[in-house]
């Protein structure tokens, strides 16, 4: 499977790059969860990798592609939750010099949690400021990468080992549920996922408050939508990556939404359940469980965890 450099070998080399230092994550089950399904599902916890997100394995296989003279002049990302983190570690590993473009706004432990990897916190206003000029012009000033979230092959691939470890422990799936933000996560494990089970359908799920990709596929475009407003706060792209989205309209099967009471739902669940703490974006695949149907053995991306204790009990205490 190929989209212009997307394929699954490149996903393969990332997987080879990441052997040893990303984890190789669990995939967790609950016989209430398979009862109430009326099929197999199995959970695959991204929590539990570097950094506390799948993020972790497009900016570690991003950076370690850099030439020497790059990797001395540095990168810079913008983020203040996940991708910051894990390009924040991924440099720290690397022993690259990294800045972070984060907004005055964003959750203190966020920000907290990115500069103890040693990254350099540029910050902006986002009444007043684009995150993504800030951080270009950062770029052009000194002479850094920039490493972007999602639309870049580099980093699609990455994610897509989520999608390779995926097969290689369940190799009889017959359905992936994926959350989609900008789409890199849903591109490179749809990539994966199709190229090692070709009769394997891979539904992507968004927020219903947060559905660009699922505007952008039935009007076969990308569509822009208002700042969307979503507990899942990683996944509020206003409209698709370029590059995620020609991947996307090809691979994805179906993309459905789900309600924020269902996100939390379940949060709930994931916690009580599996005794696993995920964060909101990182429950929206598995709040589409309920809606979508049997179909045979099911496996569910829980895409992360970061999330303070906090703002964790305030949303499954509602």
């Amino acid at each position: 499977m190929s989209d212009g450099g997307l394929n699954l070998d490149r996903v393969q080399a990332a997987a080879a790059r990441l052997n040893g230092v990303a984890h190789r994550t669990p995939l967790l089950s609950s016989e209430t969860v398979d009862r109430d399904c009326a099929t197999k599902v199995l959970l695959k916890a991204e929590p539990f990798q570097r950094s506390g997100s799948f993020k972790f394995r497009g900016a570690y296989n991003r950076l370690s592609l850099l030439n020497i003279e790059a990797k001395r002049a540095g990168v810079v990302a913008y983020s203040s939750g996940n991708h910051g983190a894990a390009v924040a570690l991924s440099a720290k590993l690397l022993g690259i010099e990294a800045v972070i473009v984060v907004p005055v706004t964003g959750s203190a432990a966020k920000l907290e949690a990115i500069k103890t990897y040693g990254a350099e916190l540029r910050r902006y206003d986002p009444a007043t400021e684009s995150r993504e000029e800030v951080a270009a012009k950062i770029a052009a000033e000194r002479g850094m990468t920039l490493i972007r979230p999602y639309d870049d092959y580099d980093i699609m691939a990455g994610q897509g080992t989520v999608g390779l470890e995926l097969v290689e422990q369940a190799p009889d799936l017959k359905r992936v549920l994926i959350p989609i933000g900008g789409g890199g996560l849903a591109a490179g494990v749809a990539t994966a996922v199709k190229g090692r089970i070709p009769g394997a359908s891979v539904i992507g799920v968004e927020p219903a408050r947060a559905d660009d990709t699922r505007r952008s596929l039935l009007a076969n475009r990308r569509v822009s939508i208002p700042e969307p407003d979503t507990i899942a706060d990683g996944l509020r792209a206003r409209e698709p990556g370029e590059l995620t989205f020609a991947v996307n309209s090809r691979l994805l099967d179906d993309v459905v939404t789900v309600t924020e009471d269902a996100i939390v739902e379940a949060m709930r669940l994931c916690f009580t359940r599996l005794k696993v703490v995920v964060e909101p974006s990182g429950a929206v695949a598995m709040a589409a469980l309920p809606s979508v149907g049997a179909t045979g053995r099911t496996a569910v991306v829980l895409s992360g965890g970061n999330i303070t204790p906090e703002d964790f009990d305030a949303l499954v205490r509602s």
